[in-house]
């Protein structure tokens, strides 16, 4: 709290200015580090609404948790977790004629000495402070009216469950839905989704998670690194280098040599359209299309591409959206590269959406400036897991280990700079393209860029 009257929310080395409140809105935020009961800013008075200014703006940034308790005592039996921003806890209403459910997303799992609940549909956790919570969301398993659940749960219970269907990590099912197996739970592009992958995709990104991602070091005071090179393994060996030629006949090996990774660009020569067009010839072009009998009596049939990168079953589910800073001879904006047509089609995306996405790829490859293009992966999940179950997210991020190196070697083939980047917000990206998180969303991503040549020193 400043003296000039502004509120500052400071968490390690991120802060964020609240803005200017009163002195009596002041004195109230400082219970909110202890709770801030709903009462306190749930009125009318100007205190209130200063209050309440304070707590949303808070809200969006993701820095509140939410507090239930139970009027026997003041032990929180619930504390909410936000995992999204802008996350604010809405109670979806429920009768006692009305059927729930688990979602078969939602897990309850220990971390450190808690249990937690969580779906990655979910936009918050839920940290359970009741045993007797787990004991009733157990019975969830299977479909119960409310009604039943009315003589055995109190009513801080019956809200905890409206507030869990507002996040779908419970579910409300209709006559039609039978005995609740829930293979689609309302959304029919889930029924391609395996638990583990859709848990994978969001616990594996930015966006839909609040835990750190990225060189946090967690186990660096506690277990020395490994080697770079793994320990021989003791018995005879047989030296290679003898077998090898110093100087091989083929282009590629050097070109393999030469590859690396380039985090600082040249922004006063950017890479031009042409380029970028040669670049995506090169590297991620259908080359040819075609389709194979039904797989079995009576389906359809299937169509299949290919492409100068190898792809699980010729899937060939990744699409290249490309977020342009500077391009000599194209726009700034996002844009889609449609490989069947080798062409760009722009997607409205505003300036502030943009420039967000640039900062968060030059902050991951903690680069001195941003990436001229940067190249989004994203996969259309059903196309793989349509076929494949258990394993289609491992193998989509292996196409996706396959891309990057094509483009990497497209890049320096090219003389160009390139760059591949570990983390990625899908949630941000959903916001771009209107695309929801589990049809069409983010696994990796490329900076592409012309090279900044270093200088000489005299």
């Amino acid at each position: 709290m400043q003296p000039d009257g502004n509120i500052t929310a400071i968490l390690g080395d991120y802060s964020v200015n609240l803005g200017q409140f009163s002195a009596a809105a002041m004195d109230c935020a400082r219970h909110l580090s202890t709770g801030l009961p709903l009462a306190s800013f749930a009125g009318k008075s100007a205190i209130a609404r200063d209050v309440d200014a304070l707590v949303r703006r808070l809200a969006r940034q993701g820095l509140l948790e939410y507090r239930l308790s139970s009027s026997r005592n003041t032990q929180d039996f619930v504390v909410i977790e936000p995992q999204v921003p802008e996350y604010w806890p809405q109670r979806a209403k429920l009768g006692s004629r009305d059927t729930i459910v688990l979602s078969r997303f939602a897990f309850l799992r220990r971390r450190g000495n808690e249990l937690v609940l969580e779906s990655p549909r979910a936009g918050a956790l839920f940290r359970i402070g009741d045993p007797a919570i787990a004991a009733t969301l157990a019975a969830l398993s299977q479909p119960r009216k409310i009604g039943k659940l009315n003589q055995k749960v109190a009513s801080p219970t019956l809200h905890l469950l409206e507030l869990l269907l507002d996040s779908q990590i419970l579910l409300k099912l209709d006559a039609k839905d039978g005995e609740g197996l829930r293979v689609n739970e309302g959304d029919g592009n889930l029924v391609l989704w395996d638990f583990h992958d859709l848990v994978f995709h969001t616990r594996s990104t930015e966006g839909r998670q609040a835990n750190p991602v990225g060189a946090a070091f967690t186990y660096a005071g506690i277990v020395p690194p490994s080697p770079a090179v793994r320990p021989p393994w003791a018995g005879s060996k047989i030296d290679l280098r003898k077998f090898s030629s110093p100087e091989p006949n083929s282009r590629f090996p050097k070109l393999l040599r030469e590859r690396h990774s380039t985090r600082d660009f040249d922004d006063k020569n950017p890479v031009t359209l042409g380029e970028l067009a040669q670049f995506l010839d090169t590297s991620a072009r259908v080359l040819s299309e075609w389709k194979s009998e039904p797989y079995f009596e009576g389906g359809s049939d299937v169509t299949y591409s290919t492409r100068p990168y190898p792809s699980a079953g010729s899937a060939y589910e990744l699409e290249l959206y490309l977020t342009v800073a500077n391009c000599d001879g194209l726009a700034r904006g996002l844009y889609h590269y449609d490989a069947g047509s080798h062409a760009l089609v722009a997607i409205s995306a505003s300036p502030q959406q943009l420039q967000a996405h640039l900062a968060a790829a030059q902050f991951a490859m903690d680069a001195p400036g941003q990436p001229q293009i940067l190249i989004t992966i994203a996969a259309r999940f059903g196309r793989v897991s349509w076929k494949y179950s258990s394993i289609a997210y491992s193998l989509i991020l292996k196409d996706v280990g396959s891309l990057i190196q094509t483009l990497y070697l497209a890049a320096t083939d090219m003389g160009l700079g390139g760059c591949a980047i570990g983390s990625t917000n899908i949630d941000l990206f959903a916001k771009m393209t209107e695309l929801e998180f589990h049809i069409e969303g983010p696994v990796g991503q490329f900076a592409l860029g012309r090279g900044r040549t270093p200088e000489v020193q005299g």
